[in-house]
Parts: structure tokens; sequence; C-alpha cells
């Protein structure tokens, strides 16, 4: 698997600063991204804000668009 800086993503950190500002759970977030027809569940969710999980581009779009995060807040990850 590829990694960078040892993580194998670097949005997970943001996802879940933005998450928690919503006052949201890990499984709120999983509810809602299977509304959209992406089968993720809490723990998934976890390995990915844990930047332990490869993360998907359609499933980053989805979780942009539930956690509303504006893409150029993602140039903070490198």
């Amino acid at each position: 698997m590829r990694k960078f800086n040892n993580k194998s993503n670097l949005a997970g950190p943001i996802i879940e600063k933005y998450r928690l500002k919503l006052n949201m759970s890990r499984e709120d977030l999983a509810c809602q991204l299977q509304l959209l027809g992406i089968n993720m569940d809490r723990t998934t969710i976890l390995r990915i804000e844990k930047s332990q999980v490869l993360l998907k581009d359609f499933e980053l779009i989805a979780i942009c668009k539930i956690l509303k995060i504006d893409y150029k807040d993602l140039e903070d990850c490198i």
C-alpha cells in the first residue's frame, strides 16, 4: 500500500475536525454515506480519521459534501 509520511490518507484529521464541529457521531456519518450509496461503517470512519485507510476519491467527495468541507480546506493536508 502506498503511504505518504507513513499515512494512508492525509484528509483524516480534517474529516474528524469537521465531523466533531457538526457534533456528528461516526455512526451518523456512516448512515449519511449509506444514503448516498457508500457502504461504510463507523470503524472504517475511525480508521480513515486516524489515516490508517486509503480513501477513495468518491468517498472523499461524499464525506466533504456531508460535512460541508470546502475542497480548499484540504490543501492544508499537504
